[in-house]
């Protein structure tokens, strides 16, 4: 117990507040009141407007890829994104349980069904060893791609989730991706400004798609971005989500199903003033991860830190408790002290519309589901 008082304490001394001290509070410091006022003034303040075309050329410099593509939301990124690169209906899609409901939900939005595969106990993302096993159990290569020999379904794509903003093990997923014909999509909605061996997250697989939601570390209230190095794939993209309208000066001609998945101007008016104030949120939380560091190197508690080879952006960041008992207490402890924790989320395939999804054994996912809990992230 006096490790979890001592924790609640420190941080009440970290953010200067006995008050309720969120998890992860927006903090707008730059422009975003000016750009708005005037997106409002402009009246472009809908789907078409300057700040649309700024925000994606501003991803794809952030991100160093061809193509960014804004989009209402990541959920909706990742859908797009699963079909660009060939994701159809009866489809599978090899995947983490231990993630946001929204990486399985996109995957069934095509009419796909989740692979869920484990962790890795240190990135608490995809682990290529799990998807290397079973791939080596159940895949089947045929010219037309890779196929699961247990259910005879087509393995379309490969969708690992940057679990907080730590990098999963992408070169070495990669290559097996590779090797067995699988399109790897990042879901990089938590990690915007990570690195895997100095690569931004969402750079590496053919696709990589963000979040902008209210307690990203960038916000724009709702909000998405697809990016990829190939262009094709990104033109596409755009066309898809914005209705696959033909370009005509008055008629309405749309020659395929598409999706009304814009972002409106307003948002990426705020997005762009929050983009530029990215560096200096990644150092800050930097800070922050490290004075939780240097605290918890002394507790019975362990802070979770970046891998080798990896720069974390540390949205989230997190404490690893003992055992399930302890978890549960220092949620207890801390949320009725004001300060907002919460636990990693319930695994995928526990949920009803999940529950017939193949799986493997999860051994570090159920570990991890155990154990883990965010505390306070915000920039101070």
């Amino acid at each position: 117990m006096k490790h979890i008082k001592d924790t609640i304490s420190f941080i009440q001394q970290s953010f200067k507040s006995k008050e309720f001290i969120p998890l992860h509070a927006p903090t707008f410091g730059g422009n975003e009141k000016n750009y708005l006022i005037e997106t409002i003034d402009s009246t472009f303040v809908s789907s078409v407007g300057a700040y649309v075309d700024q925000f994606e050329e501003i991803m794809s410099s952030i991100t160093n890829t061809k193509k960014s593509v804004a989009v209402v939301n990541g959920t909706a990124g990742i859908q797009v994104a699963l079909r660009l690169v060939g994701v159809s209906t009866g489809d599978e899609v090899i995947t983490q349980a231990l993630t946001f409901i929204a990486t399985a939900n996109a995957i069934a939005y095509n009419g796909a069904s989740p692979i869920f595969l484990d962790v890795d106990i240190d990135t608490m993302g995809l682990s290529p060893k799990a998807v290397n096993q079973f791939l080596d159990e159940f895949g089947e290569l045929r010219e037309e791609g890779c196929f699961n020999k247990k259910t005879g379904k087509k393995i379309s794509a490969c969708l690992p989730m940057h679990t907080f903003g730590f990098p999963v093990h992408l070169g070495e997923l990669k290559a097996i991706c590779d090797a067995w014909k699988i399109p790897i999509v990042e879901d990089a909605a938590e990690s915007l400004g990570s690195e895997y061996k100095n690569k931004p997250t969402g750079s590496i697989g053919e696709i990589g798609v963000f979040s902008f939601n209210g307690n990203k570390i960038v916000t724009c209230g709702g909000g998405g971005a697809i990016v990829t190095n190939n262009e094709n794939l990104g033109i596409k993209g755009k066309y898809l989500t914005t209705t696959a309208k033909v370009p005509h000066p008055f008629e309405f001609y749309h020659d395929e199903l598409g999706y009304n998945f814009r972002m409106p101007n307003l948002n990426a008016a705020l997005a762009c003033a929050q983009l530029e104030q990215l560096n200096s949120f990644l150092e800050n939380k930097r800070t922050l991860a490290l004075e939780y560091k240097s605290f918890f190197d002394t507790s019975e508690i362990k802070f979770r830190t970046e891998t080798p080879n990896t720069k974390a952006n540390y949205w989230l960041m997190c404490v690893e408790l003992e055992n399930l008992k302890e978890r549960d207490l220092f949620l207890a402890e801390t949320n009725t002290a004001k300060v907002m924790t919460r636990p990693i989320w319930q695994l995928m395939y526990r949920l009803p519309m999940y529950q017939h999804c193949q799986k493997d054994q999860q051994l570090n996912a159920q570990f991890l589901e155990e154990r883990i809990v965010n505390i306070p992230s915000s920039v101070r």
